[in-house]
Parts: structure tokens; C-alpha cells; sequence
């Protein structure tokens, strides 16, 4: 186009001559208009190969171009040796002619002459381009001038390595095999630029006659080609005697080999997404280190073979750069031999089911929002929902444990508290604004099922949101307290698309004050992940030490579908995900026996050290809390220690546990106005938890003081005296039980919870007594359909009453 310009100027000037001679200039001007168009742009349009490299340019995998041609991008030159062979070999004056080479023409011609028939064509690298380019074309005269013409015309519009570019592309090396780059990997293994002289020489002369390289088929006279030209190297100088001897002695590639397939599931999601876009690339740089893709491929292997004889046979793991969210390990699924176990899907991208790995997300979010302290007691008592009844994974409970310790131990029944306490709806949008891709449904659907595996999360997902938070904290005291509203953003698979270290995004990116989590409730929400005296069945902690430090959480989904398991460092995000990708579930399937070894052996791979986190100080302020309780110190507390804690514009209410209990002279018993003198009453401070929660504590604490009875005659039951709670059925509960063959109703388990270990509980349904427990609490009950009234009294007399339905059907609601 700018010969173009430059010829339409000239025209301008000589506009009167060209007037007066018009007749004989029209027809020039067609012929030269033609001309400067003649060459196509572009000048091949075949299908490309779909090439995905890591961050430093090392192939990782290519995908066979449409028409069935391993064919490579085009490359912008030749790789010198390459390049100096082929000139040597096939157009020596390459450098000095314009397109063609008269000298080359007039002794082809002699030579067919000679021989009665086409020897040589007298064609040069620039005509050979020409003639690669326009496929099918019969090799006659007038095609013969055609290519002539267009090589000169090619000579004005690319450089000398341009086209030596264009060649070294799109010349065939052999069976499905075009350009040398394909060719350098399929013969040779490796990349063109690491060619040895004798690789390179038998590339140089193979498209002469490509079909020379098929094992069995002449391939003396291939070895004949390069070995000669070898020779001529060495009698040119461009290699010596030496080099020449060594390279003689290389044999021949018996058979193409297969491409470097480090990165299978992430070539296909780039090819996808990127390589098949208008006007794309196909040469994709990745963000993935080559060598740590290679080392993890290998540890995966390992487990997928072990995790094989459990019936499990898929496994995906990330391992993402915590300071720019950079993938440095995509392993989209383990390898396996049958094609029926769904190895060629993507898991790292597909929705499953996310077990216990939201857990962090809540406890953040409550003390990012000061509904929690880290010390704060949670409920761990057996619990019941409409149409959902939770359970620990060891269908034990605490009673009642500090929140960070529930989080530390994964159990479920405090979990679900805290979000029942938290909002559904309101979780959902937070987890969405984290980045969580994959919550279709409304928050009526996911109910409080939500924090156990009721949602589908996928672990490209998961790696990002866990990656903001620790964004957020590690670069808190470098914004001087103030946050990236790119902290919490989608992982990035693409080199070009890098947006590198968050601290080089300051200024293009507006700090806040505000984020969806704040800097202290991360460093609370990992230092709970990082405890790793764990005794619940599902993690099996003690197993696992390592001299570094690491945030971790395990997850298992319903139905043992899923195992998960992710560790955060201040350098590395590390996300594994375990099972079948069918659906199939394995009582294996448990995150800290099937997922967590993974991730250590990954984990390994990274270079574990001791740096960590700094606590965010300006995130925190200090206030009084109860020892005991982990509340804010109340009036009653005996013991209290000042903490730094998450800064929150609200709080937890003050202790609620630690009450003012009146005794009688001996401290045996209760005692209130009722009954006795204020005079003759002691007043002392007692940790007082409810009933139910009373019930399963003291089993763990065996120290636990429990409340003096209330003394006979003192009548008046408050708050403070009440010593028995109905576990199950809630108030107003409708039940569904199924109807048994004879038309009965099935039975069903009522539970209750008393403050004294000896007392008696005397049962009685709709006013008609049914019986009496002491020390275990449960009545197996076999009501009919309809409304009902449970009435208990214990012995002393306290009495509680509770309304449900029973309703035939299945399940319960």
C-alpha cells in the first residue's frame, strides 16, 4: 500500500505529460495497477494450529489445525542454521536477487535440456513462496511466469527473513506436517531454535521431497541429501571439519513422535475461548510455568493412581500466584487409560457441589460485619430446620466452642447457626461479590444449606475468591490501610492479559476504605485455617506437617461426591479438587484423606517457607472480652483479657452466658425473695449456658460448674432458673412420617435437655403420660396425623410445652 501511495503521487505531478501520451499510458497504468495488487494479503490463509506455550515461551501443547495439518503459526523469520542451510541448499544468491535468479533460470533450462526432461526448476525461495502459496496450481510455463511476477512483487512488500519467515512456515516436511516448528517437534522433540546442523540440514532439503522421511521409504537417499549438504557446509566454512564428523553421524528420526501434551484441558479451554475469536492469535502465551505444570503433572499421577483402586479416577488442581492471579499450574483432570471415566472434562471450570470450602467466606464476612469474635461460643447441639437437620461429620457435639475452633474443625451444626443468624440472602450476594460465578438460584432455594455444599462452586472460582483474601491482607500495610478493588478478581490464564503485581495497579485503581472483607477479619478467618489440631473424622490434621506455614480447609460434599481441599499462602493460592466426574460417590471421597495430600505434595512443590502475613494492626482496635465466653466482657464476667480484634462500626452483645445466681447461706441451692432473706443470700457469678448447650458441654469440660438447684418453696421460675430445654421438635414443627403397611405411622425420636444429670423427666403427649427418662432424654413416639401437644415435667416440677403436627408422607419437612 505505501508503493501504492508513492505511485499515485507520482501520477499527480506528470498529469499534463500523462494527458498528451494518454493513449499509450493507460494501458501501463492498468498493467502496473495490477501489479502493485497482484499479491494477496494475506498471502496464506490456511488454518492454523492452535498453539499454547507457557510464560517463557516453552510449548506446552498444540492443537491439530481444521484441515487435519499439524501447521504452526507463522513465524517472523527462520531459525539461523535452519536458514543457513536451506540458502546454502537451495538458493545461494538468496541475499542478492530481486525474486529471481537468471543465472539459477538459464542453468535449469540447460539441465532439462540435457536430460529430456524437468531436472530443476531454477526456482528461488521467494518463487517457492509463491508457489506454497497458491496450492494446487500445475507446474507449467505460464505458471512459471506467474510465479515470477509475484516474486517480485513479493521481494517489494516483506524483507529477506520475512520470507525466509513465510518458508520456513508453510513448507511441508512430510505427511501431515507443515512448517518447521511443527516439523522441529514431531522429528526431533523440541523447539526449532534448538536444532542441531544435522537436524537442521535434513529439514532444509526434506520439502524438496517430503515424502522422504516415511520410515522404509527411501530413506538412504534422504541421509544421501543431508550428508552432502553437510559437506557443502563445511566446504563453505560455515561449520568445520569437526562439527561436520559429528553431524554425519546423527541418524535419521525413525517416526514423527507426539507433541508435548503438558496442558491438555487448558489448550482446549484457550482454543475455545481465545484462538477461535475473529481475528485471533493462534500462538497463545500462557501464564503457566512450564517446569512447576511439568513437577505437578507428575506428583498428580502419582495420586490418581493410588486414589484409582478406590473407584476415584478424577482429580484438578490450580496452583495460582497470589500477587498477580496468575495460573502458574493448570491440571484440568488426572490422566486415565478409559475414556468412559470423563478424564477429557475441564473440572477445574465445571460446578460441583462445595461441601464445607465456604465456611472461611461466612466466618470472615461475621467478623468483618461484628456479628463474631474469633473466641466468640457458637451453638454445637443436635439441630432441626424444616426440611433440613444438620449434623457434624462425627455425629458428635461440643455443646458449645469458640467460633474459630468450629471453623478449625469444619463442623457443620455451628455453621449453620451462624448463617441462620447471618442471612441466607444476604451471604449469597456477599459470595457473589467475592466472585462466585455459579449461584444461579434464588437464596429460598439454597436455604441454609448453602454454607454445607447446597451451592455448586467450581475451583477456578474458589481459587480466585480465596486469592483476593489474601490480596487484601498482604497488601493492607502497603496501601496504608486502604484496599485494591481489584483484590478479589477473576484468575488469569493469558500472559498478554497479566495486570501484575497489585502494588504496580495503584495507580490505576482508586483505593477505598471500604471492602467486601476487611484486612483483620482475613487475618483471624486464616489464623483459624492454619491451626492444625484438628480431631474430627473428616481431616485427619496430624498427618500432615510441613516446615512452611499454610491456610488451609478441607470440604466434602454430600453424599461423598466431592473432596476439596485449598491452601492459601502469602505467595501462593493451591486448590484440589477430588472425585469422580460422573457424580459417583466413594465413602473415600473425604477432603482430608482424599484432597489434602494432594495438596500437600503440591504445596511442596512451591518451596514451603516460614514468612507470613503481618497482622494488620489498623484494622483492629482493642476492647475487653470474656475469657470464658469470648463476648465482649459483661458486668458478671470474673476474667476478661484486652485483644486486638476486627475494627467494626458494631458488636456482639456483651456476655450473655456469665449471671448473677443467688444462693443461701450454704451455697447448696437457688434462693430469690420467695424464699429467703437478701440478707441471708450469697451472690456469686456464674457461666451459665442453656440447657441443651449445657447438656453436651459439661461431657467435654469436665469442670464445668453447674447451677445449684432452686431450694423447695421457692417457686418463681425465670429465665434464670429454667433448667430443661426441648431439643426436638421445635416449636410448631410440622413432621412428615411415613405410613407403615398396616396404616400405622412410623415412629419418630423426641429429644430433651437437662441442667442436672440425675434428674427425671416425665413425658406426656396430648395430656396422657407416656413415660419417664433419667440422664438420656429421648422418647420414641408413634403420634397419629393431626395436631398435637408435648407437655414435660421434671422433678421438681418445671414444666415446658410444645405445639407440632404430625402429617402423613415422606421425609421430613
Amino acid at each position: 500500500m505505501h508503493a501504492a501511495r508513492k505511485m499515485l503521487s507520482l501520477f499527480s505531478r506528470l498529469r499534463p505529460w500523462a494527458w498528451r501520451h494518454r493513449r499509450k499510458l493507460i494501458p501501463a497504468g492498468i498493467l502496473l495497477l495490477l501489479y502493485v495488487f497482484c499479491l494477496p494479503d494475506p498471502l496464506f490463509k490456511d488454518p492454523l494450529s492452535t498453539v499454547l506455550e507457557d510464560r517463557k515461551g516453552q510449548l506446552l501443547g498444540a492443537r491439530i489445525a481444521a484441515d487435519g495439518q499439524w501447521r504452526f503459526p507463522e513465524r517472523e523469520d527462520a531459525p539461523e542454521k535452519f536458514a543457513v542451510s536451506l540458502i546454502t541448499f537451495e538458493d545461494k544468491r538468496f541475499y542478492y536477487h530481486p525474486g529471481v535468479d537468471p543465472l539459477a533460470m538459464f542453468r535449469a533450462v540447460g539441465q532439462n535440456l540435457r536430460g529430456r526432461s524437468v531436472i530443476s526448476g531454477g526456482s528461488t525461495l521467494s518463487m517457492q513462496v509463491i508457489r506454497l502459496s497458491r496450492k494446487g496450481k500445475s507446474r507449467t510455463l505460464w505458471e512459471k511466469l506467474i510465479e515470477i511476477v509475484l516474486a517480485t512483487r513479493l521481494e517489494l512488500r516483506y524483507s529477506k527473513q520475512e520470507i525466509l519467515g513465510l518458508y520456513a512456515s508453510h513448507a511441508p516436511f512430510g505427511g501431515n506436517v507443515v512448517g518447521i516448528d511443527a516439523a522441529s517437534w514431531k522429528y526431533f522433540g523440541r523447539d526449532a531454535a534448538s536444532l542441531s546442523w544435522a537436524e537442521s540440514a535434513l529439514l532444509a532439503v526434506l520439502p524438496n521431497a517430503p515424502g522422504l522421511i516415511h520410515p522404509g521409504k527411501n530413506r538412504d537417499q534422504l541421509l544421501g541429501k543431508r550428508n552432502r549438504l553437510l559437506t557443502r557446509l563445511r566446504d563453505t566454512g560455515v561449520i568445520d571439519a569437526q562439527e561436520c564428523e559429528l553431524a554425519l553421524l546423527e541418524s535419521l528420526p525413525s517416526e514423527p513422535i507426539p507433541l508435548p501434551s503438558l496442558a491438555p484441558h487448558l489448550l482446549e479451554r484457550v482454543h475455545k475461548e481465545f484462538a477461535q475469536r475473529k481475528g485471533a492469535v493462534s500462538r497463545i502465551r500462557s501464564t503457566v510455568d512450564g517446569s512447576l505444570q511439568q513437577r505437578a503433572r507428575e506428583v498428580m499421577a502419582r495420586h490418581a493412581q493410588s486414589l484409582a483402586e478406590g473407584g476415584v479416577h478424577n482429580a484438578a488442581a490450580l496452583i495460582v500466584e497470589v500477587e498477580t492471579g496468575d495460573v502458574l499450574a493448570y491440571l484440568g483432570n488426572a490422566e486415565c487409560s478409559e475414556r468412559e471415566y470423563g478424564c477429557d472434562v475441564d473440572i477445574i471450570q465445571a460446578p460441583r457441589s462445595s461441601g464445607s470450602i465456604l465456611k472461611p467466606f461466612l466466618y470472615a464476612s461475621m467478623l468483618h460485619s461484628g456479628e463474631l469474635l474469633p473466641d466468640m461460643l457458637v451453638p454445637d447441639i443436635p439441630s432441626y430446620y424444616p426440611g433440613f437437620t444438620p449434623a457434624n461429620f462425627d455425629h458428635t457435639y461440643a455443646g458449645a466452642l469458640p467460633a474459630h475452633r468450629a471453623l478449625a474443625r469444619s463442623l457443620n451444626v455451628p455453621a449453620v447457626r451462624m448463617l441462620q443468624q447471618h442471612g441466607v440472602n444476604r451471604f449469597r450476594d456477599e459470595l457473589i461479590r467475592l466472585g462466585m460465578t455459579t449461584l444461579f438460584r434464588s437464596s429460598d432455594e439454597y436455604g441454609l444449606t448453602l454454607v454445607l455444599g447446597g451451592a455448586e462452586s467450581s475451583l477456578q472460582d474458589l481459587a480466585a475468591m480465596y486469592g483476593g483474601m489474601a490480596r487484601t491482607l498482604r497488601y493492607f500495610s502497603e496501601y496504608d490501610g486502604a484496599y485494591n478493588p481489584a483484590a478479589f478478581r477473576p484468575l488469569n490464564l493469558m500472559l498478554e492479559q497479566s495486570r501484575g503485581p497489585l502494588t504496580d495497579m495503584r495507580k490505576r485503581f482508586s483505593l477505598s476504605k471500604d471492602s467486601p472483607l476487611g484486612a483483620a477479619s482475613v487475618w483471624f478467618t486464616f489464623d483459624a485455617m492454619e491451626r492444625v489440631t484438628r480431631p474430627d473424622v473428616e481431616s485427619y490434621w496430624e498427618r500432615f506437617s510441613s516446615s512452611g506455614r499454610i491456610a488451609w480447609k478441607t470440604g466434602t460434599s454430600f453424599g461423598f461426591r466431592d473432596a476439596w481441599a485449598i491452601g492459601v499462602t502469602p505467595r501462593y493460592v493451591i486448590a484440589v479438587w477430588v472425585g469422580n466426574a460422573d457424580g459417583e460417590g466413594r465413602p473415600s471421597l473425604i477432603g482430608g484423606t482424599a484432597a489434602a495430600p494432594l495438596l500437600f505434595d503440591l504445596y511442596q512443590l512451591t518451596g514451603p517457607d516460614r514468612s507470613w502475613f503481618l497482622q494488620p494492626y489498623d484494622d483492629m482496635e482493642q476492647f475487653a472480652v470474656c475469657r470464658q465466653s469470648g463476648h465482649p466482657t459483661g458486668p458478671y464476667c470474673p476474667d476478661s483479657d484486652t485483644l486486638f480484634l476486627p475494627r467494626s462500626s458494631s458488636k456482639p452483645p456483651v456476655c450473655p452466658y456469665h449471671q448473677l445466681v443467688h444462693l443461701d447461706a450454704g451455697g447448696k441451692y437457688q434462693v430469690n425473695s420467695s424464699c429467703a432473706s437478701p440478707s441471708d443470700m450469697i451472690h456469686e457469678a456464674f457461666f451459665v449456658l442453656p440447657p441443651a448447650q449445657e447438656a453436651y458441654f459439661r461431657s467435654h469440660h469436665p469442670d464445668y460448674r453447674v447451677m445449684p438447684p432452686m431450694r423447695e418453696g421457692c417457686t418463681d421460675f425465670g429465665a434464670q432458673g429454667r433448667n430443661m430445654d426441648i431439643l426436638y421438635p421445635k416449636p410448631e414443627t410440622d413432621i412428615y412420617l411415613p405410613v407403615n403397611l398396616d396404616g400405622s405411622m412410623s415412629h419418630t425420636v423426641f429429644e430433651a435437655a437437662h441442667r442436672s444429670s440425675g434428674a427425671t423427666i416425665y413425658w406426656h403427649l396430648d395430656e396422657q403420660y407416656i413415660g419417664k427418662t433419667v440422664e438420656i432424654h429421648k422418647m420414641s413416639l408413634q403420634p397419629t396425623a393431626g395436631q398435637h401437644t408435648l407437655t414435660l415435667v421434671d422433678d421438681r416440677g418445671e414444666t415446658l410445652l410444645r405445639s407440632f403436627r404430625i402429617l402423613p408422607g415422606e421425609g421430613r419437612k
